[in-house]
């Protein structure tokens, strides 16, 4: 494979307001001192924050590709997230406006969350918890959830958060793997109108897991559980019988900060180690300069779940680092109403907004009639997470959530990378429509071939990072050999990161993420990206969302099958077959008839993971007339009976 073939062109070009970037927190010069003396660059990132003790050493790279940042430092993360902010006559600001689905709200400011913490910290210690414990947390997105993570932080301790969406067995391998000594949780959470049970599947999970000494519960949905006095703790007792005093002991750089694990739900599970120092210095940086975060004045809402990277980075350690103001909200984006969203950015006055493009396609299938009903106007940036946004998906969230002037910073990043790795600088970057576009100051992103050789301007190819960066994981939990044969095995001549995704450069070097290269599809001999095609349905006027694979074809090796989910005022305008017909026709005009799909399937629902992520690998199940796979990590699991249904009811479509 040389390189995949790039067919999709995008032509507009937003440059940044003059206003905007006259105020703007980065400056051109910063791309200037990273390409100067990038460790350079980075160390001065890194004494941003407080060390107890400062380091000598920036990067120590001798044994590759573990790398040791910062090596001979010291600090504690959680008093880089509160304590330092409190001593500088920080503690009124708030740290966090909590909404929980039902309406119940708090208001936490950076000297109650400071409290919280330490008694948490106290609780867990008196616990048996201390430097180098797994703290495996299983919790909705709660204040507590945020308590727990730094509780461990402060006391050196490792935690493990796994989303409240994933099974007992999921939980269970996760546990056994980290050898957790404790699981946090809460009896229940909100979601959907409804209090979804949380501890009943700790109770299947932690039933002869040897390592597990306690489960300590928070009392958020009210619903009846199961009670062991030899296992189950109340989390407001043991916090309220906790010292309030406690003092952060300050940490090696390289400590592990915790474990997040990647795999689905079957195999053994990836636990991607992220560090300290480096982790904290990349999310702290990456934060503050492509959200153009001013602490003082900005309100920062990530929708992300903290049971995800993002939520990690981008909900707790990089906003609180910077003493940013944020916003967490427990439930759905359609619950009670489908304004909830935009219903709190306008409560909360949020300035800097972080969501995924699944959720903005969404809410374009709902209509733009929704948000219009809300006062926007409090937005000043508007990113996007978790998957390549197509053109129209961006621009709608720039025209009718931004107001046609917010500037749309696309970013790829990943659990491993621990930090937004490419994506525009909105007081910088003239914007273009789909596109992360640049690797931040002292990231170093190339696309090569399959030997490694750096692919032309206008050609695509495979993603690497090509130099070390502070907040890469240091390894795979356990398993060092993985970790090397997972992401460096393949370019390890040349010492290249192989992030797994495919990627092109446009005609000025820009970046344009093609999703996984496992999404790549090998058609006729041509390699396609399903994120061009996705892109292509998606800019019609009457698709709200699509999701393309590859299926197997005997004459051209792998065929187009897309599944179509209609804007809502179009659903009822045509049949399914018709609509279909068009929709592979304007494949054909926009891209070329080598990428018309096979086959168009209007669907009412796309099968999505709880985080919002399609699984397309259900969708080639059904598109080879597969057994479904599991299913058990889907937001919906009856979608795809309904796709199903919609297969064998559709007619057969040919060229």
């Amino acid at each position: 494979m040389a390189s995949i073939d790039n067919l999709l062109h995008e032509s507009r070009r937003f440059a940044p307001d003059p206003a905007f970037a006259a105020g703007a927190i980065a400056k051109p010069e910063l791309y200037e001192a990273a390409a100067e003396d990038r460790l350079g660059f980075w160390a001065d990132q890194a004494r941003e924050l407080h060390w107890h003790e400062p380091f000598t050493q920036t990067l120590d790279w001798s044994d590759k590709p573990f790398a040791r940042w910062f090596g001979d430092g010291r600090l504690n993360v959680a008093y880089n997230c509160l304590d330092r902010h409190v001593e500088a006559g920080l503690g009124d600001r708030v740290a966090y406006h909590f909404e929980g689905e039902p309406g119940d709200t708090r208001t936490i400011t950076y000297a109650e969350l400071t409290a919280d913490v330490k008694r948490a910290a106290n609780a867990l210690k008196d616990l048996g918890i201390g430097k180098g414990d797994r703290v495996a947390i299983y919790l909705p997105l709660i204040p507590e959830a945020v308590v727990a993570m730094l509780a461990c932080a402060r006391l050196g301790a490792i935690h493990s958060v796994v989303f409240g969406g994933f099974s007992a067995d999921s939980l269970r391998s996760r546990i056994d793997d980290a050898q957790a000594k404790l699981v946090i949780t809460a009896d229940g959470g909100n979601r959907k109108g409804k209090v979804f049970p949380l501890k009943p599947t700790v109770d299947q999970a932690v039933d002869g897991a040897e390592s597990v000494e306690h489960v300590l519960v928070v009392k958020r949905g009210g619903n009846d559980i199961d009670w062991n006095d030899e296992l189950d703790l109340w989390w407001h007792e043991r916090i309220e019988a906790a010292d309030p005093e406690h003092e952060a002991e300050a940490f090696e750089a390289e400590h592990p900060l915790f474990i997040l694990y990647t795999s689905g739900t079957t195999g053994r599970p990836k636990g991607i180690v992220h560090s300290s120092a480096g982790y904290l210095t990349g999310v702290a940086y990456t934060h503050r300069n492509v959200f153009d975060l001013h602490p003082e004045s900005d309100v920062f809402w990530c929708t992300a779940d903290v049971g995800w990277i993002t939520g990690h980075s981008y909900v707790v350690y990089g906003p609180l680092a910077n003493a940013a103001t944020g916003v967490i909200y427990e439930g759905t984006p359609d619950t009670p109403h489908p304004g909830r969203w935009w219903e709190l950015i306008q409560k909360y006055g949020v300035s800097l907004f972080y969501a995924a493009p699944t959720a903005i396609r969404s809410f374009m299938k709902a209509g733009r009639q929704i948000p219009d009903g809300f006062d926007l106007s409090s937005l000043r940036v508007l990113g996007s997470v978790g998957e390549p946004i197509n053109p129209e998906a961006w621009m709608w969230y720039r025209d009718v959530i931004g107001g046609g002037k917010t500037p749309v910073v696309d970013t790829w990043w990943q659990t491993e990378t621990g930090a937004i790795m490419v994506s525009p600088l909105p007081g910088i970057t003239a914007a273009k429509p789909g596109s992360a576009q640049v690797p931040l100051p002292g990231v170093s992103i190339d696309v090569v071939d399959d030997d490694g050789n750096a692919v032309p301007d206008g050609q695509g190819g495979l993603l690497v990072i090509t130099e070390p960066w502070p907040s890469m994981a240091r390894t795979i939990w356990g398993d060092d050999d993985r970790f090397v044969e997972t992401y460096w095995a393949k370019f390890a001549d040349q010492g290249y990161y192989f992030a797994g995704d495919g990627a092109r450069k446009d005609e000025d070097g820009d970046i344009w993420l093609l999703g996984r290269v496992d999404d790549v599809m090998n058609v006729s001999g041509h390699r396609l990206s399903t994120a061009e095609i996705e892109s292509s349905l998606v800019a019609h006027r009457i698709v709200a969302e699509s999701a393309v694979v590859g299926a197997a074809d005997e004459t051209t090796g792998q065929a187009v099958v897309a599944f179509v989910i209609l804007r809502a005022e179009h659903a009822a305008g045509q049949t399914p077959e018709e609509a279909a017909e068009l929709l592979r026709q304007h494949v054909a005009t926009s891209i070329g008839a080598i990428a018309r799909p096979r086959q168009v399937f209007i669907v009412a629902e796309l099968p999505k993971t709880r985080s919002g992520k399609i699984m397309r690998r259900l969708l080639r199940d059904v598109a080879e007339h597969r057994t479904i796979g599991d299913t058990t990590t889907l937001a919906d699991s009856d979608v795809m009976r309904s796709i199903s249904d919609t297969l064998q009811a559709a007619p057969k479509t040919e060229d």
